[in-house]
């Protein structure tokens, strides 16, 4: 398989131009078999989770929990199906001419684009300044929750704490996104230099034909690698088993119990005091 592409500048030289499309339908296919792959685990793993009679332990004992446990501020809610909508766009219209469907796509990618990047600036701010930063990193400290959860997965009644407000696989996930949308972003900024846009004149000669080439290639690997990860994410949106977190996204809160059956009240703190270990009946 083909993983590069290249072409010839006016003197004939030989310059990189962009990726293969073979990687768009390697992308395409990981992200199918990942979604089969996970289905079929989740129907054989063991997955050891809160039993009923742990959860309503641990209900009892916090009746200072309101009924309904904030999650998603309004804001955060807003950058969310911002950024689904204009990374939805990017995609189509960059990955749609591939497969055959032709149609002024340039100016609706751009603008995309924009719009990507302001709502990605908005949320640096916002996450900042107005919410828990490192809530949603990854590090050292989460390897006793990593291995954990591969034990409860396993099918063992293990100790070991249960997630924060943001399971280790969000994190995850935020981590692989943070590199694909912001790599695709600044090699975006870029090549809008190319294109004739009402903010700038073009000047396709800003970069030397190399540095064009990186630009492209970086690009398209951002590209095809979010197609992957946007696959994975929506499948887990529209798991009956997550839609409770899906929900969230819209409504912007959880229930208590949702609360508790599925997160580390010591983690992530509710209410006026941490809860007691529910101890099994």
């Amino acid at each position: 398989m083909d993983f590069l592409t290249w072409g010839r500048n006016p003197w004939q030289q030989q310059i990189l131009t962009h990726v293969s499309w073979n990687l768009f339908w390697a992308s395409l296919l990981a992200g199918v078999v990942f979604f089969l792959a996970h289905a079929s685990y989740m129907v054989l793993s063991a997955h050891r989770k809160r039993t009923t009679a742990e959860t309503d332990a641990m209900e009892a004992a916090r009746t200072d929990l309101p009924a309904k446990i904030p999650r998603h501020s309004l804001a955060a809610r807003m950058f969310h199906w911002v950024m689904a909508a204009s990374m939805f766009t990017l995609l189509f219209t960059a990955f749609l001419p591939v497969v055959g469907i032709q149609f002024a796509w340039v100016t609706w990618h751009w603008i995309a684009g924009l719009v990507l990047t302001a709502a990605i600036l908005f949320h640096i701010i916002h996450a900042t300044f107005w919410m828990d930063f490192w809530s949603i990193w990854v590090g050292p400290s989460d390897i006793p929750e990593f291995k954990a959860e591969v034990l409860r997965e396993l099918g063992h009644e293990v100790a070991g704490p249960k997630p924060g407000k943001y399971p280790l696989g969000n994190r995850l996930y935020h981590l692989a996104i943070v590199f694909a949308g912001l790599a695709a972003v600044c090699t975006g900024a870029f090549m809008m230099k190319r294109v004739q846009t009402p903010f700038f004149t073009r000047d396709p000669y800003l970069f030397s034909d190399v540095t064009w080439g990186f630009t492209y290639v970086m690009h398209g690997l951002a590209g095809v690698s979010l197609v992957g990860l946007v696959i994975a994410h929506v499948y887990f949106a529209v798991r009956p088993d997550k839609w409770w977190i899906t929900k969230s996204m819209l409504l912007g809160w959880v229930t208590r119990r949702q609360y508790l059956e599925h997160h580390d009240p010591q983690r992530w703190v509710v209410g006026s005091k941490p809860a007691e270990p529910a101890r099994r009946a």
